[in-house]
Order: structure tokens, then sequence, then C-alpha cells
């Protein structure tokens, strides 16, 4: 085994790059610039302190005063933001999917991550501090994918939670031209459904055991053990699925059957129609990275996150996603900026990269805002991050400095 500076999850051995060991710092203090908690209203000239990898306190200089012996990083003519979190990610996984199986729920990219990478510095230096990993779109579905920090020196550190997400793709790229089973829409319905129930038949099983309903414990089996949590509701299930048709399919089988938390993602082409049903359900979606659709019927280009808001979809439901390496994940921002470009608020973008991308995922008593108690991952930008003129200057990462553009040179 060829051991390199890039970590594998499961690794009780590894080496880290020098520039990666960067120690905890007792006390850091943000001051200067506009600070975007997201949670609340912007701040002019802002104060962040940061203590023990969260956010201790976050206010006006009148409301917080820096301690003595913190660090002080100036941010004056600048704006301060919570670090960036990629709905729909693919880069840490060095092995995305096995296409022998429509249906593949006992998979899981934890045991094959790298997350000390080249892509994985270009993409802090971007401001993106979380992503959701995800197996690819290959299949039906491909398996469990985790949420990861984009840097740290642990698997604790990097690891935020697994299983992260179910990945499930409706339609579209699992679509085959041969007659397996699942080769067209029909039999893929069929094939979700079908595994879904199974696996929330071995869900209830266990349940009843652990309530002393049932005497005799069920027996174990990997295929199924990973989605118990999500018939608990404690994770979600992201869901490649755009095109309308498509998209309903996603709304009643996912939702209205089995009751899962689901996450839309992609919701590209002429899905956004489906956006009253949606609100109805209070249904989140990830959009991109094709972030426009030309509407024939109308001769003329339309934002798709800003189609879905306009019908319907609230603001604290909307985020945005780069499906890297699709889009590179550092340019996350930019989905932002299209996005705003084809009518979609910036208030609204930043917190569909922010806070509402956290909900998505259940993670908001964690990540997304820049409040008391959260994680310290934290971007301090030269002006908007949605201007492609800025670039950021320093980027924190559960309290560290994982990147300073003075130290380590710009790299994106």
């Amino acid at each position: 085994m060829k051991l390199t500076a890039r970590l594998t999850v499961l690794g009780v051995l590894a080496l880290v790059s020098a520039s990666y060991l960067t120690a905890q710092e007792d006390g850091i203090a943000i001051r200067g610039g506009i600070v975007y908690p997201v949670s609340r209203a912007p701040i002019v000239d802002g104060v962040v302190l940061i203590r023990g990898g969260k956010f201790e306190k976050v206010g006006s200089p009148d409301e917080v005063k820096i301690p003595a012996g913190y660090r002080i990083i100036d941010a004056a003519g600048g704006q301060v933001v919570p670090g960036f979190i990629d709905l729909h990610n693919h880069t840490a996984a060095s092995d995305l999917q096995d296409n022998l199986f429509q249906v593949n729920p006992e998979f899981r990219v934890l045991d094959n991550v790298d997350w000390d990478t080249p892509e994985t510095r270009i993409a802090v230096a971007g401001g993106v501090t979380t992503v959701l990993t995800i197996p690819g779109s290959g299949t039906n579905m491909t398996g469990f994918g985790v949420v990861l920090k984009t840097f740290g020196n642990s698997p604790e550190e990097v690891v935020v939670r697994f299983p992260g997400a179910l990945k499930i793709a409706q339609a579209g790229n699992p679509e085959r031209s041969g007659g397996d089973l699942g080769a067209g829409r029909i039999g893929m319905n069929w094939m979700i459904r079908n595994v879904l129930l199974e696996g929330k038949a071995y869900h209830d099983a266990w349940t009843s055991f652990e309530k002393g309903e049932a005497k005799a414990a069920p027996p174990k089996d990997p295929r199924y053990e990973n989605m118990r949590p999500l018939f608990r509701g404690e994770v979600p299930v992201a869901v490649h699925t755009q095109i309308f048709q498509v998209v309903q399919s996603t709304l009643r089988i996912l939702h209205d059957e089995l009751g899962l938390k689901v996450v839309l993602d992609h919701g590209e082409f002429d899905g956004f129609v489906n956006a009253p049903e949606f609100n109805k359900r209070g249904i989140p979606g990830a959009f991109g990275p094709r972030g426009f659709y030309y509407d024939q019927q109308q001769s003329k280009f339309i934002g798709l996150s800003a189609a879905w808001r306009w019908l319907g979809m609230p603001d604290s439901k909307i985020g945005l996603n780069t499906d890297a390496p699709v889009c590179p994940q550092e340019e996350l921002p930019y989905q932002g900026t299209m996005a705003i470009r084809h009518g979609l608020p910036e208030p609204v973008a930043l917190a569909g990269l922010t806070l509402n991308a956290a909900k998505m995922l259940m993670l908001d008593q964690r990540l997304g805002s820049l409040e008391v108690g959260k994680d310290a991952d934290v971007a301090i930008w030269t002006g908007s991050p949605f201007d492609p003129r800025s670039r950021t200057r320093v980027v924190l990462v559960n309290g560290k400095v994982a990147y300073d553009s003075d130290r380590d040179g710009i790299r994106f």
C-alpha cells in the first residue's frame, strides 16, 4: 500500500503535508469589513471571535470586544461570509459507482475518500469548506455519500456525517439502450420503489425488536443497514432529477409514497413547472450546474433557480451546486453569480450556498451561518463572492487557517 499525502478516511496511518499541519489557535478575531452572518442582517465593521474551532461571538464592535491574546485578522475593505457548502460533489471519491446493478444501496463512498488533494486545496481557496460527496449517476441508486470538510488533518476533523445522503438518479444518465430491467423510466421507478420498500421493511423489523415488540432480532443485512437513518428522518435522499415528468416521479414516489426527506438535485430543464407542488410539501431544491433553460415556447432563456422561486419555492428552500467535477467545486460562487444574473436575489444566492444548504443536509445546527457555537468555517473575500473579480484572502475551517493567500499564494 503506497502512503501519500492523500489520505483515506479509514486509514490508520497517513502522512500529511507540512503546510497542512496548522495547529488550533487559542483564539482568533476577525474584524472589519462587512460581516454576513446569513442568519441575521449584515454587520458593517463587524467582529467575529473564534475559539476551540467554534464561533464564540459575532457582532458589532460595540457588542463584541476582542480579548487579549487573540490573533487578529484584519478584514477591512472585504466581506466575511460563512464557508460555502456544495450539495452535489463527486471530487473527493476515487471510485464513484459500479454499473453492474441498477440499485446498490449497500455501496458507500466513505471507504475510498481522498481529502488532501490538489482539487480540495483549490476548493478551499474558492471558499468551499464543506461538500456532500456522493456516488455518481450511472445507475438509479449508487449508494450513500458522506459530508466532508475540505480541510483537516484526521478523519475526525474531515468527516462531518456518514451517511451523508442516499444518492438516487431518477432518470437521464442511468437510461440504457439495452433491454435490462431499468433501461427505461418505468423499470427504474419500479426498482427504486421496490428496494426502498425492502429497506423500510428491514428498518421496521429492527424497530419492532428494539421496542421489545419482537422477541428475536432480525438478521443483519448490510444491503439495508445504511437505509435505517433514512426512515428515521435523520438523513436526506439527494435525487438527481430533472425534466417535468421525472421531477413529478421524484415527488410522488420518494416523498408522497415513502415519506423520505428529499432534496431535489439539479432540477433542470422544465422541472421548475412543478414548483407549486414542491412548495405545498416543503421540499427544497439544489439547482445546477446548468443554471438556465431555453424555453422554446417563449423564445427566451430562463434562470432555473429564479424560475423555481417565481413559481412558489420559498427563499429558504433554494440551494445551488456544481456537480463537481462537471463544474469545478471552487467555482461554486459562480453558480450564484449566474443565478443572480438570471433573476435570483443576491441574499437568496448567499443563503443557498450556506444556511439553506446546511438545512438541506439537516446540519444547520452545526454549519451554514456565522452563529455562536457553530463550526468556525468562514472566508474573508476581497469583495462580493459573486463578483468574479473577487477572491478569498483567508479561509478558516473548524477554526483553523486552511488557506491564506499571503502565506500560500493565490490558488484561485
